[in-house]
């Protein structure tokens, strides 16, 4: 079966109702056999397991073409499950524009186990080659990267890091399985903050890893899920699952809307740059073509000309762009990401990072049309 059939007909709950949705099961404890040991249902406690996490686990598996997830109650419990898989005095390598709340994971929670990390431009392989210790054991990437929309080389950064026997990990939040597959690429484990594009609607908070082998890590991160306890909620698998199913529908939608809104700033005087690797004017725009498959996904930022005000102007200005933090959903968002991140940032004091969502195209340029002319 093809990708979309997959998703919306594969491990689902069937029960004996009939019923053409599956159901929601909300129960946190499930009933022995006779024998008083055993579990018939193959359930036996909610932090262990739930039907509703196992049909979404199964369905993001396939989604990754992996072999097994383990899902959690965000993306950063899942992002935290994967440190916690390290010892202390391993090291890591990271992109030096990462997600901030990775930085501040590893500053704040892992600094104290004996865990270090660098920052590299992972754009630039040599410095990932460079920056690789004796004690380096994951490279971390996050490509299109937050919010500098860097693009890494998934294939080649794989080869470095199995040259130096390391384990990789790919934040795919933002390219998603419809766009790039890094385990197709050779990477170890995919994550996923389940929260944005596979949720689509800003209404459900997860995370998940996807894993290319069954082997030592995962039984390690999959007993973390159920001795530590960071699961989704039955209703929130349930409303993913749900979420999944107009997945294929949504994406092209949001990857033609930004495509089209992004040339449209791009000659807009006002807008310095337009950072957005469908556009050959990106950096990374050849390896973007090679990695990623049937467009190029819904997130840009844009350099304001001026300074920190005059961004905070053109999102204020706008109507239909809801100045907000998160992505993914249907509607579109614009957010000022430094004044989130802090003076640690590295992220520019004009820049707009921008989530578009699958409006109609003719409404979202002329909003910001009439932004635009009124700073």
């Amino acid at each position: 079966m093809e990708f979309s059939t997959r998703i919306i007909h594969e491990d689902n709950i069937k029960d004996n109702s009939g019923a053409v949705m599956s159901p929601i099961v909300l129960s946190t404890t499930f009933e022995r056999g006779e024998d008083g040991i055993s579990y018939p249902g193959g359930y036996f406690y909610s932090r262990y397991d739930n039907p509703n996490r196992h049909s979404l686990e199964g369905k993001l598996a396939k989604m990754e073409n992996g072999t097994a997830c383990v899902s959690f109650a965000s993306g950063l419990a899942a992002a935290t499950a994967v440190f916690q898989s390290l010892k202390s005095g391993d090291h890591i390598t990271i992109p030096d524009d990462t997600y901030f709340s990775i930085r501040t994971i590893l500053d704040e929670m892992f600094s104290g186990f004996g865990l270090s990390y660098t920052l590299v431009d992972m754009s630039d392989l040599t410095k990932l080659e460079a920056a690789i210790q004796p004690n380096t054991k994951l490279v971390w990437m996050e490509t299109p990267s937050n919010p500098l929309i860097k693009v890494t080389d998934i294939a080649a950064a794989v080869e470095i890091a199995k040259a130096h026997n390391c384990f990789t990990v790919v934040d795919n939040t933002w390219a998603t399985p419809f766009y790039t597959r890094p385990i197709e690429l050779g990477v170890d484990i995919v994550l996923h903050s389940t929260t944005k594009y596979l949720s689509g609607h800003s209404d459900i908070l997860g995370g998940a890893l996807i894993f290319k082998e069954n082997n030592e890590r995962y039984t390690f991160i999959k007993a973390t899920q159920k001795l530590a306890g960071a699961v989704p909620s039955p209703f929130d698998c349930w409303l993913l699952c749900r979420s999944l199913a107009t997945f294929v529908a949504r994406m092209p939608i949001h990857s033609s809307n930004a495509m089209q809104l992004a040339q449209f700033l791009e000659s807009n005087e006002k807008i310095e740059r337009v950072l957005y690797p469908g556009l050959p004017s990106h950096p990374q725009h050849e390896i973007a073509k090679r990695q990623m498959s049937n467009g190029f996904g819904g997130m840009f930022s844009i350099i304001v000309k001026g300074d920190r005000s005059t961004a905070l102007k053109l999102a204020s200005s706008l109507n239909l762009f809801t100045h907000a933090t998160s992505l993914g959903g249907v509607e579109s968002l614009i957010e000022h990401r430094k004044s989130i991140e802090g003076a640690l940032s590295p992220t520019p004091d004009n820049l707009l990072r921008i989530s578009v969502g699958i409006e109609d195209i003719k409404d979202l340029i002329a909003d910001f049309q009439q932004a635009l002319d009124s700073i």
